[in-house]
């Protein structure tokens, strides 16, 4: 598995529970990890055969101005499904911060792993077949 990461992004946002926090932005930190089988970039040398963090940077700038969450945890899921579905990340760590929450501690946050469901995974004529292998194992219950 090759992983691609971007290390300390910050940026600033609307996102809390308390009234504090809902009116101006306030920084958050991300830190991510997405890997993908051996990247074919590797071989080709070529952006476009990877996941481009130009782009996934440009993206978690675009989230922050327009999401409407109110919790690390909903954001993070937020980052995770934009990575798994539009960069085709299979595994991915995302780490969401706020720094100097609390006079007391250097940050809080949310550490999230997900990964895309075997089927997303697996080429699209597999999967059907896959399907047709299932398909009559379960029995219907008899509606008469």
């Amino acid at each position: 598995m090759d992983v691609i990461f971007i290390d300390g992004f910050r940026g600033n946002t609307v996102i809390g529970i308390c009234d504090n926090e809902l009116h101006e932005p306030q920084p958050v930190r991300i830190d991510l990890a997405a890997g993908i089988p051996r990247a074919l970039a590797c071989s080709t040398d070529r952006i476009g055969d990877t996941i481009d963090y130009g782009e996934v940077r440009a993206a978690l700038r675009e989230l922050l101005q327009t999401h409407r969450f109110q919790l690390l945890e909903a954001f993070a899921e937020a980052i995770s499904n934009l990575l798994l579905t539009r960069f085709g990340a299979h595994w991915l760590r995302v780490a969401v911060t706020k720094p100097g929450k609390f006079d007391d501690v250097d940050g809080v946050g949310v550490v999230i792993e997900r990964t895309r469901a075997v089927a997303d995974q697996l080429p699209r004529r597999t999967a059907e077949v896959l399907h047709l292998l299932g398909t009559g194992l379960v029995p219907h219950p008899r509606t008469d």
